[in-house]
């Protein structure tokens, strides 16, 4: 039997891998039915459905887009996970390198109820506008 360090491990390990798949859905698949995910403070994006198509607009802006795993921690149903986005922006073909991270509230399935994602905006826009 996996330990809840193995069991965390290997999710932010598929988590990283989805978010690098260009699979919108695969993405969508680590949320619970009604997850949901909320970016720099803004609205939530609510259910699978939503969450694929704020993941597809991120394959759309970089096809290439490679998500890592910096760090993950976990503390009862609460996780943290910290990240690199690096890619190609489609439009300008700027090489973008962002880091950021998510905190969870997991259910006892291992899926994300709720994310709160959090990276440096301006930032991520300079380097996709070259400035």
């Amino acid at each position: 039997m996996a330990s809840q360090q193995d069991i965390l491990q290997n999710l932010a390990r598929d988590y990283a891998i989805a978010w690098s798949s260009g699979d919108p859905n695969a993405v969508a698949s680590f949320f619970a039915g009604e997850g949901q995910i909320a970016i720099n403070g803004g609205e939530p994006m609510k259910g699978r459905a939503a969450i694929a198509e704020m993941a597809r607009g991120f394959f759309t802006d970089f096809p290439d887009l490679e998500v890592r795993c910096d760090m993950m921690r976990k503390a009862g149903d609460h996780a943290i996970f910290v990240w690199t986005l690096e890619g190609h922006h489609a439009e300008t073909g700027n090489h973008v390198v962002t880091r950021g991270w998510e905190e969870w509230d997991l259910d006892a399935d291992y899926k994300v109820v709720s994310s709160r994602d959090w990276f440096d905006a301006e930032d991520h826009q300079r380097q996709i506008d070259g400035v």
